[in-house]
């Protein structure tokens, strides 16, 4: 049985698609969660927003096969 991914969502993101959190099927990397994100929540394509892994902050496309969490961030500000 694949291992199930849950995606945290905050803020602006949250609004956007939503809900707070989605359950995925495992996916391989970043860009493949990314992907799928966009297709089902059109509304995710223009937006900004960082990825974090397991609650580690990801820059580029990276490996999240066996990871248990992503979290949705929106942009911070400061000040």
């Amino acid at each position: 049985m694949a291992e199930k991914l849950i995606i945290k969502a905050f803020g602006m993101v949250a609004e956007e698609i939503g809900q707070s959190e989605i359950w995925l099927d495992s996916v391989s990397d970043t860009q493949e969660l990314l992907a799928i994100l966009k297709e089902r929540y059109p509304g995710l394509e223009g937006m900004k927003f960082s990825l974090a892994v397991d609650k580690e902050l990801v820059s580029e496309n990276q490996k999240i096969d066996g990871a248990r969490e992503v979290a949705l961030l929106p942009p911070f500000s400061g000040g």
